[in-house]
């Protein structure tokens, strides 16, 4: 209840206080590419429910009909803008009303493609039972994870390699959350943007 309240209350204000900044984004993403401003990627929430989660559109329209779910080092399908985007982890703000919604949290398990939730173990789908966050360790300790996916078996290291070792450090997280450990979790992502 506390967490819910937190997540309610800074993403609220994080909207409101950071309006000229995702204006401005928006104008910069319209106006460098042809297509809309926001991708609304299907992703599975807590309890396996699907939601849209929204992302400032950084890679080309119709890029999720022409490549894997998922992108790798040197993806030709992201934006020059896009790579800006990613890099800073601007992308990610629209999530902000992604939590008021309550489809998610600031801290959590990053929600992933149902491609790869269909994947999961009995065990690690145990992660499903919290909201997914717009940041967590795992994000944090896999900042620079499209450069690790190189070659062109990169899936198959994303899925025996990547994949299982962020859900070992989300399956931790979820057994023991709390609010002063999402504080901690905020403070390292601001961080690793700061100082990558």
């Amino acid at each position: 209840m506390l967490k819910r309240l937190f997540d309610i209350v800074v993403s609220g204000v994080g909207l409101v206080v950071l309006l000229p900044l995702l204006l401005s984004l928006a104008l910069w993403v319209k106006l460098s590419s042809e297509g809309p401003i926001f991708y609304r990627a299907t992703r599975t929430g807590r309890y396996g429910q699907p939601f849209k989660l929204l992302k400032f559109r950084s890679m080309v329209v119709n890029a999720d009909r022409v490549g894997p779910g998922i992108t790798s080092a040197g993806d030709p399908r992201i934006t020059p803008i896009g790579r800006m985007l990613r890099r800073t982890k601007l992308d990610e703000l629209p999530q902000l009303i992604n939590v008021l919604r309550g489809e998610m949290s600031l801290v959590g398990p990053r929600p992933e493609d149902p491609r790869y939730v269909a994947l999961y173990t009995e065990a690690q789908r145990q992660v499903l039972n919290v909201r997914p966050g717009i940041t967590s360790l795992a994000s944090v300790a896999y900042r620079d994870e499209e450069s690790l996916l190189t070659g062109s078996d990169w899936e198959t290291c994303y899925v025996q390699q990547i994949m299982p070792a962020k859900l070992e450090i989300d399956l931790t997280y979820a057994h023991n959350a709390t609010l002063w450990q999402d504080l901690h979790i905020i403070l390292r992502t601001f961080r690793a943007i700061l100082f990558s």
